[in-house]
């Protein structure tokens, strides 16, 4: 079969199958399988795919339609013009999270030596992006899951930043004594099990419950962060959160006692982020 009827197959396969994105995730597969880039698809339509290639893309489409993000069909994502390697123990890195980052970057970088600790590090995307952006600063990164961390690690050396982000195996922020955080960040689960039928199936059937799910109403984790986190910042210090729209006005109210509170929309008008200083 040539590539280009390939593609057209595998288009027709992703929209039966109700895939979001069907010709992005089609082509996406494609480069995955070949090893190449978009540019090599529209220049060599008319290659012939060998047997093993024809077989690996009908498999890698097949995980698509039951719902497999295709993040972890291929085992990468970028985030943050850098490439992380991704797997079902951590959620997928998403753009809405960048604006975590930038927030964060607008006021470290005007200190010498910021202290960070990335809570729930997953991927390890936002920690590993901050030690990219701020040379001198101090990252710690914690998550509950020992496989999270793992893939963390790796992200970590990959980019050659293994030397500047301590990991730490725990729940939130159990352990940590120190009362000197410039910046407490978290992308923490929030969405409410109400919300279930809401989310799309991928997320639902294949990213890790925990980490998506907070309980009932979405901010029993972030309830759980935010006196801990005040245990370690330093006065001044900063708790920065991702949030999303349904559960912003409860945040609001959980920070209702803190000096200063900032929410933050994304580009589509969503309250993304909440940071509150201490």
């Amino acid at each position: 079969m040539r590539l280009k009827q390939a593609l057209n197959a595998a288009l027709e396969t992703l929209t039966s199958a109700n895939v979001p994105s069907p010709r992005l995730n089609a082509e996406i597969l494609l480069m995955f399988v070949l090893g190449c880039d978009r540019a090599y698809l529209h220049a060599h339509s008319e290659r012939e795919l060998s047997s093993e290639e024809s077989c690996r893309y009908q498999e890698a489409l097949a995980q698509r339609s039951r719902g497999m993000p295709s993040q972890y069909i291929t085992g990468h994502q970028e985030f943050w013009g850098m490439d992380f390697v991704v797997t079902p123990a951590a959620l997928v890195p998403r753009p809405e999270t960048e604006h975590l980052i930038e927030t964060v970057l607008s006021r470290a970088r005007s200190l010498v030596k910021a202290k960070i600790v990335d809570v729930g590090t997953g991927s390890g995307c936002i920690a590993v992006a901050l030690a990219k952006e701020l040379p001198q600063a101090e990252i710690h990164a914690t998550d509950i899951s020992s496989a999270a961390l793992d893939i963390a690690r790796i992200n970590a050396a990959r980019h050659q930043l293994e030397n500047r982000i301590q990991f730490h195996e725990g729940d939130l922020l159990a352990g940590f004594s120190s009362t000197n955080f410039d910046f407490v960040v978290s992308n923490p689960p929030y969405v409410g099990e109400s919300e279930e039928d809401q989310v799309q199936l991928e997320v639902r059937k294949f990213e890790p419950r925990n980490a998506v799910f907070a309980g009932p109403k979405g901010t029993e984790v972030i309830a759980r962060l935010i006196p801990q986190a005040w245990q370690v910042l330093k006065p001044g210090g900063w708790l920065v959160m991702e949030i999303s729209g349904t559960i912003y006005e409860s945040v609001r109210e959980l920070l209702r006692d803190c000096e200063e509170v900032k929410l933050i929309n994304d580009l589509q008008g969503i309250p993304r982020v909440a940071e509150a200083k201490r």
